[in-house]
């Protein structure tokens, strides 16, 4: 008898060994290309008070509606007590979630939600410092980094970041721990990849070795890797997809709310991708969970209006697009991500159903994301044209809140065009009238 248990056990040993892994919806999961990313940013504080991971799922056709294809979740680990602000980047357990989000089956609950509707899910991620009562302090001291006089550990210098504790990077164990920690997300949950916070503060090499193990890991499906950062060698050593256009949001800025010439967004644009490798993608925003704590989009670019022609600038210049959750419907206020902000869905379908038809053309038209740029500089009024193949676009945005008028580029003089926002059909002549903040999306018409 025990003879023959042993032998079916060795027979179910070598089926077992036999049978296909079963596939999850993540492992057939098509990440988009990163020229093609739309992402949608969701900091749960605006979705739910307690339980947010569900919300957000329970949001999911409304999100997806926007054409959106990627959602990048903010830090959703237990959040550090000791000095603490409450504040979501100050990470007590990296591989954990906060009771006040849900549990870690809600996150996969989501992640698995986000795949079924044809959207990925990446998730922030924050390696440059800890929670003051993160285990690593007291079980691994040295991972940190120690004042020179006092031999203590310092929070990251020289912001006045007193709530975390800054991590050092010279600890090859630190190293191997905080890449295991990533892992852990691709490979037991599922997740697309990271958006890592404060990138250009932590060294190149490091995110150069644990994103090729990431990749590994992965296979054989894909991850997309965005730097919150603006260094060249986030991509040419550190190996990421994408990182931050803040120098461009600050040139928007300047134009909308200062008077800059709308000149200064193509020079802007130009210096941002300069030095890029090719495949590489700046992300553009007009808002996002940093800036919402100043000022929403609707009051930082004068109006709604305003708003809104700034985002087309940002958009289709070199794509890479990003919605903040709430902007959407136009939240009017400062938004501080350390406490919870409740957001009216239905406040505003109208400027819902804009973004959504500016992200249907984003996806529509390749040329609007990733084609070529012509542009013709001015003061008050961006002229640019995005093509691609056969397929040539010309955008039109009036960056002031006054009527203003624009010079036709003479190769789109004399052509019958429709405007993609309105349908509207027109023959351009050497000039076109503009609204304040009034924006065209013209093409040619068969």
């Amino acid at each position: 008898m025990k003879k023959l248990l042993l032998t079916l056990g060795a027979a179910a040993i070598v089926l077992s060994a036999c049978e296909p892994k079963k596939q999850t919806v993540a492992d057939t999961f098509q990440l988009p290309a990163v020229a093609d990313i739309a992402m949608y940013q969701v900091n749960p504080r605006v979705f739910a008070p307690e339980n947010s991971l569900r919300a957000v799922a329970a949001r999911i056709d409304s999100i997806r509606e926007l054409g959106v294809n990627v959602m990048w979740v903010m830090p959703i680990y237990p959040i550090g007590i000791e000095k603490g602000k409450n504040s979501p980047y100050c990470i007590s357990d990296y591989t954990a979630v906060a009771p006040e989000f849900g549990t870690i089956d809600d996150f996969k609950y989501l992640a698995q939600t986000c795949h079924e509707h044809g959207m990925a899910i990446i998730l922030d991620w924050v390696a440059n410092h800890t929670a003051w009562d993160h285990p690593w302090v007291s079980e691994h001291p040295d991972w940190y980094t120690h004042d020179e006089t006092t031999d203590t550990i310092i929070h990251p210098r020289p912001w006045d970041w007193l709530d975390v504790a800054d991590l050092n990077y010279d600890n090859r164990d630190m190293r191997r721990a905080m890449t295991d920690a990533m892992k852990f997300w691709i490979t037991e949950v599922g997740i697309d990849g990271f958006r890592c916070d404060v990138a250009d503060g932590v060294p190149a090499d490091f995110w150069r070795d644990a994103i090729r193990e990431l990749r590994e890991a992965a296979q054989p499906r894909q991850i997309v890797m965005l730097a919150e950062g603006k260094n060249v060698d986030n991509f040419t050593v550190g190996g990421f997809d994408m990182n931050y256009g803040w120098d461009f949001k600050d040139s928007i800025v300047h134009v909308f709310r200062d008077g800059r010439p709308a000149s200064d967004l193509i020079k802007a644009d130009s210096a941002e991708y300069a030095e890029l490798p090719a495949g590489k993608v700046k992300m553009r925003f007009t808002t996002n969970h940093d800036h919402a704590t100043e000022a929403a989009p609707v009051v930082e670019f004068i109006s709604e209006r305003g708003s809104m022609a700034a985002y087309v600038a940002t958009i289709f210049l070199h794509g890479g697009a990003l919605i903040y959750g709430s902007q959407e419907v136009g939240y009017p206020h400062p938004i501080n991500f350390f406490h919870y902000v409740p957001v009216d869905w239905s406040a505003n379908s109208p400027l819902y159903e804009e973004y959504e038809d500016l992200i249907e053309l984003y996806n529509e038209h390749p040329a609007l994301r990733k084609g070529e740029l012509e542009a013709w500089p001015a003061q008050d009024v961006l002229v640019f044209q995005k093509s691609l193949g056969a397929e040539r676009i010309l955008v039109v945005v009036n960056v002031r809140n006054a009527e203003a008028e624009a010079d036709v580029p003479a190769t789109w003089q004399g052509l019958k065009v429709e405007d993609e926002t309105t349908d509207r059909k027109m023959t351009l002549g050497p000039s076109l009238s503009l609204k304040p903040f009034e924006y065209l999306i013209l093409s040619i018409e068969d």
